[in-house]
């Protein structure tokens, strides 16, 4: 409304000239504070509003169609590092991992650069708006990145067998995979091994307690960030641990159900 009245007021000079200075004063302020809402106020609204929209499209899960391709898999395997699909293979719905606890985010891993190894790397220097929202939205305060390689992670074949052990933590563990490519495999609730191809922009969280393990695919690298609520604590706790309180936990939340139709293999 002022903007209006000043360009107005601007336009037409001769007609101003002749209206009394101290009538055009009231007229101009009764105008103004009849008609103009109070800045604080609306700038109040606009920026609540602004907050809770982004916060929205922020912190939201992708939808079923961007998660990670899954499929059930042998209890026994010659190489970690295959497929190792069953014949014919068995895909796994994203609302099975929904149902055990497992979240995930597709995220825009070509557009910003992270260090190839980074321990710790501070998560507050992330320039990913939507890594910042979810950060600060479940709390990570602690990050590092590692790139698990020949080249870059020591031992890397024992490491890797390591990887492969079927454990639990007690505490969530989330990763994002912001290079390369892998899989982590978990239990679903009829105690069946699933397995969760991992790639480039893929940021999953997996609940505390859960039986799980980790290897790269056939390229041998993956290039990962970890995040962490405190201080990290990455103790694994091999399997069989059924009365560890983090298990005891998962299992109040995600019971092991008996499936008659379950894939004996």
């Amino acid at each position: 409304m002022s903007t209006t009245m000043k360009k107005e007021r601007i336009s037409s000079p001769a007609k101003r000239q002749k209206v009394d200075t101290e009538e055009t004063s009231e007229m101009t302020q009764k105008v103004c504070t009849k008609e103009a809402p109070p800045p604080a106020k609306r700038q109040k609204v606009d920026t609540g509003e602004t907050s809770e929209t982004t916060q929205k499209v922020c912190t939201k899960e992708a939808p079923d169609s961007e998660w990670p391709e899954a499929w059930l898999m042998p209890d026994e395997v010659e190489d970690q590092t295959a497929d190792n699909k069953l014949e014919p293979n068995v895909p796994v719905s994203v609302a099975s991992l929904r149902e055990i606890g497992i979240s995930y985010w597709k995220m825009d891993a070509e557009n910003y650069e992270y260090p190839t190894i980074s321990v710790p790397w501070n998560p507050k220097d992330s320039t990913d708006p939507k890594l910042s929202q979810i950060r600060d939205n479940r709390g990570y305060s602690y990050a590092d990145i590692i790139t698990v390689h020949p080249d870059h992670l020591p031992g890397y074949e024992d490491k890797i067998k390591s990887f492969f052990e079927e454990h639990i933590h007690d505490a969530e563990e989330i990763r994002y995979i912001v290079g390369g490519q892998g899989f982590f495999d978990v239990r679903d609730k009829h105690d069946q091994w699933v397995r969760i191809h991992v790639k480039k922009g893929d940021l999953m969280t997996l609940p505390e307690g859960i039986y799980h393990r980790f290897t790269t695919d056939s390229t041998n690298m993956i290039h990962a960030m970890r995040l962490f609520v405190g201080q990290p604590v990455w103790t694994p706790f091999n399997r069989p641990c059924e009365e560890h309180p983090s298990r005891e936990k998962f299992l109040e939340l995600h019971p092991i159900e008996k499936n008659p139709d379950s894939v004996v293999v």
